[in-house]
């Protein structure tokens, strides 16, 4: 597929662009050859290629779900002014 002026004059009313003729044939030029890259890509063969969420396809380097520390709950409530059965007591602020 090749980028005539046509289409660049119904783009730029699209985008309501306004340019230059140098601009105009610099922009059919450069749109070209995108338009060419993207026909490159579509004529690679990709049967037996399963889709990917990243070219490398690797996975997910996770560590194992261990717990490996407790939390003194009492040592960190210790400092609060008002605890009641492991729970922080605050103001009333909803009637």
């Amino acid at each position: 597929m090749s980028i005539t002026k046509t289409d660049i004059d119904k783009l730029a009313q699209l985008a309501r662009l306004e340019f230059d003729a140098t601009e105009h044939d610099d922009f059919v030029q450069k749109l070209g050859a995108i338009v060419d890259f993207v026909d490159q890509l579509q004529a690679a063969d990709t049967t037996g290629d399963p889709p990917k969420a990243h070219p490398r396809d690797l996975g997910q380097p996770l560590r194992a779900d261990v717990a490996d520390a407790a939390i003194d709950r009492s040592a960190l409530q210790s400092t609060s002014e008002d605890v009641a059965d492991g729970l922080y007591v605050v103001p009333k602020v909803i009637e």
